[in-house]
């Protein structure tokens, strides 16, 4: 997603380190590893362990040059340290489920299907999606969902989830669609979203404490980067957006320049291909040369 605008805005050169806080299944990695060219390494950083035998797959002609390790970006400096990475060219974070994690992961991301309601990147850590919501009160789901999901039916939903707990667990992603569709009301369910999208959304965003964990990384990140080094986030959601442009006004005339002042956004035939590209923003970041 936004691969030719990453490629272009991150200008990753040739020797050197590049970062990837979310490799994936390696999509962005092996666009900027072809652009540097060169001896240029990449240190790829993933929590889903999936991902990372997916990427190591993907990469695998780059050989030596890739460097794959398990952990949240928001421990970059630390794994970066244990990697041997002192200093970046580029960093790029892409906050967005990959198509993978939705359609085949089986961990309740897709409101498509019956799978278990778990949601977590890291499947070896922290409590599901179903354990979460078995949990919350109506006035915290509520929250969750206004929060991180920006949901105007927060509270009805909320409220529905208490009522469905008393008489069975959710415990799956159609058992949590079925309780947000009685929820709201079919006159107010959009034509081009799915009603459950914001929901799902918000409940994966608070399993994953994701919003905690980008704005810890972004000061590591921007730490990373060597002079003219540039760091790329990619965010889907308004919240996640805020984050971004505030650390990096923050970051600004402190040695560091936004070199947009309007988020990057897909274009027309990316969007047309690829509709999850509509809500992708990407904001990037630069480490001053050395006068």
């Amino acid at each position: 997603m936004l691969a030719d605008e990453v490629t272009f805005l991150l200008r990753p050169r040739p020797g050197g380190w590049l970062v990837d806080g979310t490799v994936g299944m390696g999509g962005h990695a092996e666009r900027l590893l072809e652009r540097a060219g060169g001896d240029t390494r990449l240190l790829g950083i993933d929590r889903d362990p999936d991902a990372l035998v997916r990427a190591a797959r993907h990469l695998a002609r780059f050989g030596a040059r890739v460097v794959l390790e398990h952990g949240s970006f928001r421990h970059l400096g630390a794994l970066a340290s244990r990697a041997g990475v002192d200093h970046a060219a580029a960093v790029l974070l892409d906050l967005g489920l990959s198509s993978y994690q939705i359609d085949e992961s089986g961990r309740g991301f897709s409101f498509q299907g019956a799978e278990p309601l778990d949601m977590r990147f890291d499947p070896t850590e922290g409590r599901t999606a179903a354990e979460l919501l078995s949990r919350l009160t109506a006035d915290e789901i509520a929250r969750v969902l206004i929060e991180f999901g920006e949901e105007r039916h927060a509270h009805r939903i909320a409220r529905a989830l208490v009522e469905q707990r008393r008489r069975a667990p959710v415990r799956t992603a159609a058992d949590l669609v079925s309780v947000v569709k009685r929820a709201v009301p079919r006159a107010a369910w959009s034509k081009r979203t799915h009603v459950a999208t914001r929901t799902f959304q918000a409940v994966r965003m608070a399993v994953n404490d994701e919003p905690d964990a980008l704005a810890e990384a972004l000061p590591q990140a921007a730490a990373l980067l060597e002079d003219g080094g540039r760091l790329g986030v990619i965010s889907f959601h308004s919240g996640e957006d805020r984050v971004v442009k505030r650390a990096f006004r923050s970051l600004a005339g402190r040695g560091f320049v936004e070199l947009e002042p309007s988020p990057v956004t897909a274009g027309r035939e990316e969007t047309a291909h690829n509709p999850r590209a509509r809500s992708a923003k990407l904001r990037v970041l630069a480490r001053q040369e050395a006068a």
